[in-house]
């Protein structure tokens, strides 16, 4: 593992959840810890539609879940991390599960994985899933003007890219307005990626400052919040840093809080509600959604 320093910000590998396993003790023979988590993860009282798609590729599917009896809920959009080049949404059901529990119609979504498809074909895909759940917001019982982007480690970076640059709503038909918050966890916002393995993600010969989400934030982008783990050995924690100061710089509301005790799958992980005992997670994700959205 190459060190981490505040010269490159190196985003330098993803993972799944096996550091929360075994932290958690779930070691279950023939079987990822991922799936053990999502296995134990109960869909009852919810509504759950699954592979809705938004794009003609393959991978443009997401799934919804949906508490039932609710009216102009908010809505949230949240994209998986992989290093652009791996995970998937049925990874992260408890993710789905844990938000819908709070009241809020939840896509989680797949996008089409590097190296066949880089930057920015993947933020582009995001933009449209975003499209897609707007347009479909009501028949799941949520607001179309409600909603929110969250994304964790690479899907962090698609989130607050897709958000706080302009061009990316604007191309899919999502007006900026609607867009209440973006939620990034354990980001890699801000960083050089020539010479990483994750150079595979973006164009050959890119340029960091034409495609961090830090180097062009619109000032009328929403409030952002950027949760950074205290113990994070995978993304470099100035990534939130740096990317705070660049909204505070242009103007944007951002709130940036480091979580102790937590790693880069910690931070994740404890989003599912029987794992709210590893760290702030999900507590600071919906007290940011019930401050931000519509009343």
């Amino acid at each position: 593992m190459p060190p981490r320093t505040h010269t490159s910000h190196p985003f330098i590998r993803a993972a799944g959840l096996g550091l929360a396993a075994a932290a958690l003790g779930l070691t279950l023979a023939a079987c990822s810890p991922q799936n053990t988590l999502n296995t134990v993860t109960s869909t009852g009282g919810l509504n759950v539609i699954q592979n809705v798609r938004y794009g003609p590729a393959p991978r443009n599917l997401m799934d919804v879940y949906a508490p039932k009896n609710v009216h102009n809920a908010p809505v949230v959009l949240f994209i998986h991390g992989g290093s652009w080049q791996n995970g998937s949404k049925d990874g992260h059901k408890f993710v789905g599960v844990s938000l819908a529990r709070a009241g809020y119609i939840t896509g989680v979504m797949n996008y089409r994985l590097a190296p066949e498809h880089r930057y920015p074909e993947y933020i582009q895909d995001a933009a449209a899933a975003l499209r897609v759940l707007r347009d479909s917001a009501t028949s799941y019982g949520g607001s179309p003007d409600n909603l929110f982007v969250m994304g964790h480690s690479a899907g962090g970076f698609n989130a607050v890219e897709v958000v706080d640059n302009a061009r990316w709503l604007r191309e899919a038909g999502v007006p900026v307005s609607a867009v209440r918050g973006v939620i990034g966890v354990a980001g890699p916002y801000t960083y050089d990626f020539r010479g990483e393995p994750t150079a595979l993600a973006f164009p050959v010969g890119g340029n960091p400052d034409d495609i961090m989400p830090n180097r062009h934030v619109r000032p009328d982008a929403p409030p952002n919040l950027l949760l950074v783990a205290a113990n994070d050995t995978t993304v470099d924690p100035y990534n939130g840093v740096t990317m705070n100061a660049a909204l505070k710089k242009a103007g944007v509301p951002s709130e940036l809080k480091v979580l102790p005790g937590l790693n880069h799958i910690t931070i994740i992980a404890a989003m599912a509600r029987p794992l709210n005992f590893l760290g702030d997670t999900r507590k600071q994700v919906i007290d940011f959604i019930e401050t931000r959205k519509l009343q």
